[in-house]
């Protein structure tokens, strides 16, 4: 997709939003058309060139192999042993609503499921191998970490509409735009029809009116 586009769609975007005392999230909505859900599911990571403008928060599900690592580089930790205290739904549902994303140990994935899968999983914040978020006892997790920052989850799985963060107002309009154009490549490149797939695609900022990507 053009940069040059979406550099005036993002413009157009914040001129029709107004002032909020929050910083408001850019996000990129698109209407797909000519897909059976059932059979080509989208569903994939897509990695920005720049980052998305909010803080990433990350919780680590580790055995004491991996505790100091995840300590030193997530927001949060949770060791096999302090999942007992999480027997209740609601103390889980807490959890799942703070975090980005999760990261586990690889060797006790099982338990993990277990515990947060009921949660987790609903709500496609179970750790995934295909983000990387499930790992080797012993690993360095700042690379990960790093490429999370910049990493956005790209789905639709019952209704043939995507919706993706892809900026802030804080961010330059380039750099939004350069979030927008990536993420719109990388869906046309997985989609079996490409553009044919595409009916329609917009950018809005969190409260304000969405402007039509031409």
């Amino acid at each position: 997709m053009d940069k040059k586009t979406f550099i005036k769609v993002v413009s157009d975007a914040r001129k029709e939003s107004k002032k909020r005392n929050f910083s408001q999230k850019f996000d990129l909505i698109i209407n797909l058309e000519n897909i059976d859900l059932k059979k080509q599911q989208v569903d994939f990571y897509a990695t920005l060139p720049h980052l998305r403008g909010k803080q990433l928060r990350t919780c680590a599900l580790v055995g004491l192999e991996l505790a100091d690592e995840a300590k030193a580089n997530c927001t949060k930790t949770l060791t096999q042993e302090e999942f007992v205290q999480f027997q209740k739904k609601r103390d889980i549902v807490k959890l799942a609503d703070e975090f980005d994303f999760f990261i586990a140990q690889a060797n006790i994935m099982a338990k993990v499921a277990t515990v947060f899968g009921r949660v987790l999983g609903p709500r496609n914040k179970m750790p995934n191998p295909k983000a990387g978020c499930v790992v080797p006892p012993k690993t360095n997790l700042r690379p990960l970490i790093e490429r999370l920052e910049k990493t956005v989850r790209v789905q639709a799985k019952k209704q043939l509409l995507i919706q993706v963060m892809v900026g802030s107002e804080e961010m330059p309009d380039d750099a939004v735009a350069e979030n927008a154009a990536s993420v719109a490549d990388q869906l046309i490149h997985h989609l079996p029809g490409g553009k044919n797939n595409v009916k329609s695609m917009y950018l809005k900022t969190t409260m304000g009116k969405a402007v039509k990507v031409a």
